[in-house]
């Protein structure tokens, strides 16, 4: 595949908008990638300043932004519990502020538009696997809820627009996915795990560590991401994108313990507030419009994530930023 557009990324600097960045700009793509920093890193996308065909900008996606693209991947949103929980009211803000503005600017330039949405629309699902026909047990006034009911509210966003002005939008909703350039603090399991395995610490799980999760890796999600862009504008979404295999919590644990040959000990601590029991995708969806699945066994996608940070731990100010947090 070869691009000749010029394609705008917010949340570009992050975990997952830093892969796409590589991605679209490997398929010769012009990118203009936007960031505020707030869980971004400008390490993420450090070897990409000075290509010709990329542009970083600095900005904060609450606030208008006056570009000219003919694409738009809007993955702007602190997506961790840690982050998003932070300052909700600003996580609440970037969902729906930072949805109806990029929707204003792709209304204007007539471009087409992503929305990475997430598997919390589905909350603590009554459904299992969750399939984009179910509508979601989400608790709307609880401590997760600015980042559950500010995705969700995105999503109404962009059917409006679509509905009312015929914009051309994608929406797909993630599911958990780990690789490189995870921020090392973000609370996310793969992530904790990992960073308590390779320091020798306590492993800690919520609960007997029986809720289930899905984890995807993030060149199998990215695949997924760039396919539904590329689909025809009949094809709106939502789609599932995420690998249903299935693993217990503590089966995580016991699996990168494991890679990493750490002492490690698991210990458990109370179960958080609206955390869900679990969580699977239905991808049949996206097997059918999107000829997508994904390919990288868990196992195989936690080594080259251990590898990232084993490298990012000898950074004496990355070690020293983790503290005892994790």
């Amino acid at each position: 595949m070869h691009l000749e557009k010029r394609i705008l990324i917010t949340g570009g600097a992050g975990f997952l908008g830093s892969h796409l960045c590589d991605r679209l700009l490997a398929a010769g793509g012009d990118l203009v990638c936007v960031d505020n920093f707030f869980t971004g890193a400008k390490r993420n996308i450090a070897h990409l300043i000075g290509d010709k065909r990329f542009e970083l900008v600095r900005h904060d996606v609450t606030f208008p932004l006056y570009v000219e693209v003919d694409e738009i991947y809007n993955f702007a949103c602190p997506a961790s519990p840690v982050h998003y929980q932070h300052d909700p009211v600003q996580t609440t803000k970037t969902s729906v502020h930072g949805a109806i503005n990029m929707l204003g600017l792709a209304k204007r330039l007539r471009a087409r538009i992503l929305q990475a949405s997430t598997s919390e629309v589905y909350g603590d699902p009554t459904v299992h696997p969750q399939r984009e026909d179910y509508w979601g047990h989400v608790n709307p006034i609880g401590p997760r809820s600015c980042y559950d009911e500010g995705k969700r509210c995105a999503e109404t966003l962009f059917f409006d627009y679509w509905r009312q002005t015929q914009l051309r939008i994608k929406v797909a909703r993630i599911f958990n996915t780990y690789g490189p350039r995870m921020h090392p603090n973000d609370g996310r399991v793969v992530s904790n795990f990992i960073v308590q395995a390779l320091l020798g610490r306590d492993i800690t799980i919520y609960g007997d560590g029986g809720q289930t999760r899905s984890f995807c890796y993030v060149d199998d999600l990215v695949d997924g991401i760039v396919r539904l862009m590329g689909t025809a504008d009949d094809v709106t979404g939502p789609v599932n994108i995420g690998n249903p295999a299935e693993f217990t919590i503590r089966e995580l644990a016991e699996i990168v313990i494991g890679l990493v040959g750490s002492k490690s000990k698991i210990v458990s601590r109370p179960l958080p507030a609206d955390d869900p029991r679990q969580r699977q995708p239905d991808i049949s969806l996206a097997r059918k419009m999107l000829d997508w699945t994904p390919h990288t066994p868990l196992e195989e996608g936690l080594v080259r994530t251990i590898a990232y940070f084993e490298a990012l731990l000898k950074d004496e100010g990355v070690r020293a930023a983790i503290g005892g947090e994790i």
